[in-house]
Formats: structure tokens, sequence, C-alpha cells
């Protein structure tokens, strides 16, 4: 709520039982495209224009696997959904190459996919932080300044 002011010397609340939920879902959302990466990095690459680079890919499912398996078994998924975010950066850095090749149109749609991705993402981790700001903000808005 705009105006609002957050003391941040207090220790964070506990994650509610919606951001828990929340990152639940993320966390099989990770094992679902871990999975995909493993099995068919041949055809992601392929369709991402970004051919030679499937054991890139394949490592990127292991990556989502293993942070998949971490949000599940976490009774506090804090970390791992900020790694899922920092896994997101790579994914958009990776994605990016296809901008330049013959699929730049798929390319440029999982890059739109990545961005949205990547704001319920952070958004998600703001709630489990216990970051009012971040986690309050709506598409298109940018974080508050500090004065």
């Amino acid at each position: 709520m705009p105006g609002t002011i957050v003391d941040f010397r207090r220790p964070p609340a506990a994650p509610t039982a919606r951001a828990l939920q929340l990152a639940r879902g993320l966390g099989w959302f990770s094992i679902g495209l871990g999975t995909a990466e493993l099995l068919m990095p041949r055809v992601l690459t392929r369709l991402l224009g970004l051919r030679g680079q499937e054991n890139l890919v394949r490592s990127y499912g292991l990556r989502e696997l293993g942070t998949g398996i971490g949000i599940l078994r976490s009774q506090d998924p804090t970390a791992w959904i900020w790694g899922r975010v920092g896994g997101d950066v790579l994914d958009i850095a990776t994605v990016a190459m296809g901008l330049r090749g013959k699929r730049r149109g798929n390319a440029a749609l999982a890059l739109v996919s990545l961005a949205g991705v990547t704001a319920v993402d952070a958004v998600v981790g703001g709630m489990l932080s216990g970051k009012p700001k971040l986690a309050g903000l709506r598409a298109g808005q940018s974080a508050p300044r500090e004065v």
C-alpha cells in the first residue's frame, strides 16, 4: 500500500500459507521443466535456435530438478525460490542468443514467457522473504525509491 511505513528492524513474519502454496507450485513447475530439459534437449535447442547447446540445456535441467526438489522438501523454500530467480537470469541470457538465428520468433516468445516466470518467482520470493514492497508489486509497476 503506498505510503505504508514498514519497520525492517523487526524479523520478517513467517511466510503465509498462500506464499508456501505458490512456492510449492513453482517447485512442481521446476521439476516438469527440468525433466523436459533433460529428456528433450535437442527438441528445445532446435525450437529456440540454439543447436549445439544440448549439454547446456541438460545442465539447466539438472539445476531445475534440484531446485524443484529443494523447494518441495524444504520447510522454508525462500532461498530455493531466490535460486530460481538466479536461474531465470541464466535462462534469459541463454535464450537471448537465439534471437540472432532463424528461430528468433520462437526465442522472443520464450523470452516473454521467461520474463513472466521471473516476475512470478520474484514476487513469491518477496512474499516468502517478508518484503512487502516487492511482494506487492503489480505488473508494470516499479519498486518505490527509498529516500
